[in-house]
This record gives C-alpha cells, structure tokens and sequence, in this order.
C-alpha cells in the first residue's frame, strides 16, 4: 500500500533516490511489476539502505507469491529497521515464512518481536495474533501426534503423473478421481475410474466414459453411494454460467449420459467447483466464490426438491464458513460428519483439514485433524469410508521447482478421529421371482423412531442393482416396491452398535419381488409388538401406512393379515396371541379407510414355522405378521 502524506518523511536523503521511488508508485498500483521493480532497484542503488524500497519490493514479490524474495527484502528491512513499528510488515512476513515451513520456533520469534513494537498498525497486530494463536495450537498438537501411516495405493491405480481429489462408492469397489497425463497445465483434466476384481485387487484407472470427459477440463468430482449419479465440476469449454460450473450425469447398466449443467440455480457467474454428493444424492455440497460470503471461497449446500428440482444453494455460515478460504468439502456417507479444508482456523500452516458434525440441524465447531495427518503443508483433499475406518488422499510432491507428482494413498483412521456415528451398505439386485428378470423398483429407507423416509433410489434399469446406506444410531425399514408387485419389507436395528461396540458388516440381500396374484404373501417385518401385548408400537405406524398405500394404489385386491408365534409357551395362548395381534392390524387399516370386506384376519400361532425354533434368530423368524392376497 502505497505511503500516506504523513508517512513521507523518508529513509534516505537521496532525492534521487526518492524519485525513482515515487515514480515507482503508479507502476506498482497498476500492477506492472516489472517497471516498478526496475525503478525501486534504481532508487536502491542511489541508496542502499532506503528501507521503504526494500518494503515496496516486498510487497510486489508478495504478490505474484516469491517467497525466497519476500525472505531478502523482509530480512533487509529487518536489519534496517529492527525497532520501527511502521516497518512491522517485514518481521511479519518472516514470521509467516517460517509458520509455512513448520519453524515454529523462528515464527514465536518474529511474533514476539512484533507484539512489542508500539505504536503497532491494528492490521499488522491482528495478524499477529492471529499467527501466534495458530503457532500455539501446531506446538502443542505436534507434541500429541496422532497415529499415521499412509501407503500409496497400488501402481496400477497410481499410474498418471498426477491423480488427485479421489472418492469411491460406498461399497469401496470403485474409485473415481482426476488425473492428468502430464504435470503442467496444458494436460487436460479427466476423471478416471478404478474397480476391484473379483479377488480385490485394484484394477489399472480408466477414462470413465466417453460421454463425461471431453477436450476440456472436468476436474473434482463427487460420487452418490450407489456408483450411479455423478456431479463434476467443468471449466472454460462446456456452455455454463461462469467460469467452473458442475454438472450431473447418471449411469444405467454401463452407459453413462451425457451431462447436463446443473442449472443457474445452482450455478452463478462466478465459481463453483468441489462437488460432494450426500449418500441418496439429495443434498449437494460445494465451493464457490461467489459475492455475498464470508470469504474469498465459502461452502454452500443445495438440496434436491420433491419435485427433482436443486433449490437455491445457502451458505453454511459462520458455523463452518470464516473470513479466510473453505474448500473441498466431504459430506460422510451418514449424513451427518462434514469434512473440508481451511486456512481460518487454527493449523499448522497453509491449509488443514477439518471435521464438524451436524447436531440438532445446526454444526458444531470444527476441530483440526490433527498431526501428521496436517502439516505445515497444503492438504486440501480427503475421503472417510463408511465404516469411518479407511481414508484416501492425494500426496503431493514438488520437483523441478514447478513441476509436481500427486499419488493416491490409503490409510488407517486414528480412533480419535473417527466419524461418531459409522455406516454400512445393505445391496443386492431386484428381480421378479417367477421369471426371475431384474427389475428397475422403487428402494426406501424409512427411519423408525422419527418415522421418516431418510432415502430413495432406484434400482438400476438393466441390472436391477441397488445399493443404500445405513448408519448407526436408529432403526430402519427397508422398502422394495414396484408397481404390480407385492412390497418388500426389510428391517435393520441399527440403535444399540455403539453401545455395544457390534461389527458393522455389509449387508448383501437380493429381493425378489412377487406379482400380485392371489396366494402371494409377504412378510411384514416392521410390525412391532410387546412381548405379550398385542397393541402395536409406535414405531409400526411407517409400515401399516405402507399397507395402506398399497391397497389404496391396488384397489382390486383383497387381503388376509396373519400372525404367527413361535413354539415358546402355551400352543393354546400363542394362537390366542396371534389372532389378537393380526386383527389389531386389520383394525388399524379399516380405521385408515380400507373397506371391512378386503381385510381378512388369521392366527395360526406356532402352526406354520419358517424356521426350526432351535435358535433365538430362528424363533425371531416365526414371530410373524404377514399378509396374503385372496381371491
């Protein structure tokens, strides 16, 4: 900044040397560099010790970002002008050197040298508070490393010179990343693809589809859970709204089509890139710059509406969001963990990664990842698996000056970082069980306690494929439905993991969807009772509404509700209890408006089994509400 009248009391006699300065002054707040550096070099040899020459320097090479001469100008005007608070840029300068390259000690040197300069510029004191704050934290953090080891993924994956910004599904069978064949930037960005064998080794990356990448520039991409909907971001070639805009495709069987812009919505006349997608692929988060922020570059959420629309995108705000750069943020698969990167919060230089989790609809504050994880290095990508055990990363690596190598690596997440609530998949294929051809139905994950639908997908056209996310802390239904078809009910008691530290392993189920013809029967497994009671719970109500859709949508139809015990106890009271419970089912529907006469009711008691009732899970089994079509 250029000096104030009051300010022109000078550190040289030189009036030459004074001139070629004040020549300077309209190069340097034009931004040609060039000649005002070649005018302050001038005044410089008139007078080797005018201080304000060296800072004007300074500055400039601060600007196009020369650290190794921001370092001789800044020590220069240090040995010049040790004790002058107007001069407290250049100690400052230095102090942020040596935070950027982890010599800390040097930086609490400078800081405390600064802080007892009076009188101190306010700008210049906040930011060196603000530094010493961040000096503190990276100390003390080092002194408590957290346990780090993180291997590159195989050579078949890290084949490009540089591949960066990875994520995978979440069944971790695929990753997908951008890559480019050369290290400078006249190699086009591409997204790439990785999948397991069959044996689970990584298979060598390829271009994902023909219809995503093209001769411009697709960079960070983000993934749904299921492998099937992508968003990337695309720069300077496709026609956008601004300079990085994001675009949706979506995969059937191995096709992926073509990209559509995701509209001016979400899109602005400024930048936006680092897509992530949430698990059902209804909330998208991403970074932009655009006018309105707390900073230079915000987080932003867009949510997908009930009629497939994303609505306006909110920033997430001072809970996450500072006055500095947030980037590359990654929402975990439950839903419920936020990670990103920032330089406005504590660190240990550059930019660190952080985590929040979402309580009560609002964030909590974030928390550094800690050391070595962060360093005083860039680190600006990261990718948590489901199970919250694994994360992915790029590592990168400066050669030739400008030059770079960037690698995929793995690692085993710290325990103390760990997302609080872990998730798992639940997958399989759809098909019709008599001519057992795979189907494309309507899958739901209805949450029990809160008795809402938390997601929906559809299982895949030509394969039948489909895959949801389940994450500990509740119960949950899982619907399988088509059109002609009987429903599927599914449950998942997912509420007492944590407490009692269960494994949380995949789950593979294929469903096979019966036509609706009479003497079809499905079980309705989220129909829940007291031990002896026979008034339904509470958390019932999702499925017996699920009922009563059906029969509203299939209005030629008649049913008989069922219910079955095991052999535990008396034969007489099982069947007793039983009739009890399936008429308490028949009376919930006919007060929800289902005609008397299409609702019949049964209890066999421990009659029919499905199972042998030589084990708790077998009995589990027996105990039963059903219901059948009749003629």
């Amino acid at each position: 900044m250029p000096l104030t009248a009051q300010d022109k009391s000078y550190t040289t006699k030189s009036k030459k040397a004074i001139g070629f300065y004040e020549q300077s002054e309209d190069y340097y707040i034009r931004r040609q560099y060039g000649q005002a550096v070649a005018l302050l070099e001038k005044a410089l040899e008139k007078d080797e010790d005018f201080a304000e020459a060296y800072l004007r320097l300074m500055r400039i090479y601060q600007t196009i970002d020369d650290r190794q001469k921001i370092s001789l100008y800044a020590n220069k005007i240090v040995s010049l002008q040790p004790d002058n608070p107007r001069f407290a840029e250049a100690p400052l300068q230095l102090a942020i050197l040596a935070f950027q390259t982890g010599k800390y000690a040097y930086s609490r040197e400078y800081l405390d040298k600064i802080l007892s300069l009076n009188p101190l510029p306010k700008r210049i004191g906040e930011e060196a508070e603000r530094l010493k704050v961040n000096v503190d934290f990276a100390e003390e953090a080092i002194k408590n490393p957290l346990p780090f080891n993180p291997q590159p993924l195989p050579a078949t994956v890290n084949k490009l010179p540089l591949q960066y910004f990875p994520v995978l599904t979440a069944d971790q069978q695929s990753i997908i990343f951008t890559g480019r064949k050369g290290t400078t930037p006249q190699y086009d960005e591409d997204i790439y693809i990785c999948t397991k064998s069959p044996t689970g080794e990584w298979q060598a990356p390829k271009q994902i589809s023909t219809n995503i990448n093209s001769e411009f520039n697709e960079g960070t991409c983000t993934i749904s859970a299921d492998g099937r909907t992508l968003i990337f971001t695309s720069c300077l070639g496709r026609r956008g709204f601004g300079s990085c805009d994001l675009y949706i495709s979506y995969k059937q069987g191995d096709e992926w089509s073509v990209p559509e812009n995701l509209g001016n919505t979400v899109n602005s006349s400024s930048w936006e890139s680092q897509p992530s997608l949430s698990a059902d692929g209804k909330a998208l988060y991403f970074v932009s710059d655009r006018p309105g922020g707390f900073g230079q570059r915000d987080i932003y959420v867009t949510h997908l509406s009930a009629d497939n629309q994303w609505e306006r995108p909110l920033n997430l705000g001072r809970e996450v969001n500072t006055r500095y750069d947030e980037v590359s943020p990654f929402i975990h698969v439950n839903g419920q963990t936020l990670y990103f990167a920032s330089t406005g919060y504590p660190g240990f230089g550059g930019f660190d990664l952080f985590f929040t989790e979402k309580e009560n609809n609002s964030w909590k504050k974030p928390k550094n990842l800690g050391y070595p994880l962060n360093t005083f290095e860039d680190q600006v990508s990261l990718y948590m698996t489901a199970d919250g055990e694994k994360g992915y990363y790029s590592y990168e690596r400066g050669r030739e000056g400008q030059n770079y190598t960037s690698t995929l690596s793995e690692f085993d997440v710290p325990e103390e970082i760990r997302v609080t609530n872990r998730s798992n998949f639940v997958k399989g294929v759809v098909r019709d069980a008599e001519t057992r051809k795979e189907l494309s139905a309507q899958v739901e994950l209805y949450d029990l306690r809160e008795q809402k639908r938390e997601y929906a997908v559809q299982s895949d056209p030509a394969t039948g494929e489909y895959m949801m996310v389940l994450t500990e802390g509740s119960e949950y239904a899982l619907y399988v439905e088509k059109q002609g078809y009987l429903f599927e009910s599914l449950a998942f008691n997912y509420s007492d993991t944590i407490q009692k530290n269960k494994q949380l392993d995949p789950v593979y189920i294929d469903v096979d969807l019966q036509p609706i013809k009479a003497g079809k029967e499905t079980v309705l497994n989220n129909i829940f009772f007291d031990t002896d009671q026979y008034e339904t719970k509470k958390k019932s109500k999702t499925e017996l509404a699920k009922i009563v859709m059906f029969l509203q949508s299939n209005q030629q139809i008649n049913i008989n509700i069922a219910g079955h015990t095991d052999n535990v106890g008396n034969k007489t009271y099982n069947k007793e209890l039983s009739l009890k419970r399936a008429k308490a089912v028949r009376d919930y529907l006919i007060q929800a408006g289902i005609a008397e006469e299409r609702v019949g009711y049964q209890g066999y008691g421990q009659d029919k089994p499905i199972a042998l009732n030589d084990t708790e899970d077998n009995r589990q089994k027996n105990r039963r509400i059903t219901f059948e079509i009749v003629e």
